[in-house]
């Protein structure tokens, strides 16, 4: 699977969190806008970012995809905002 121009292919990291022994999931944290993901492939047309670069894009950005059984997004490199 490759990306191409300037799409960027991400699995979501699903991120849960424990307060005082009750584990907290994404659901609940609904007013979070960002969402954190590992990049699998990048377009032949982007910069800065790299295949294995966890990055935090918008949650309302792109599209799903089945590909080998698993579930990917398909974003534009536009709606990421941060590269760790």
């Amino acid at each position: 699977m490759k990306a191409f121009n300037h799409y960027v292919i991400v699995d979501k990291i699903k991120e849960t969190k424990k307060v005082s022994g009750l584990i907290l999931t994404e659901s609940l944290n609904e007013d979070v806008r960002y969402l954190k993901g590992k990049v699998i492939s990048v377009g032949n047309m982007v910069e800065l970012i790299e295949k294995g670069n966890i990055v935090y894009y918008d949650k309302h950005a792109g599209h799903g995809i089945e590909f080998n059984d698993k579930f990917y997004f398909v974003i534009k490199a536009s709606d990421i905002v941060l590269v760790d």
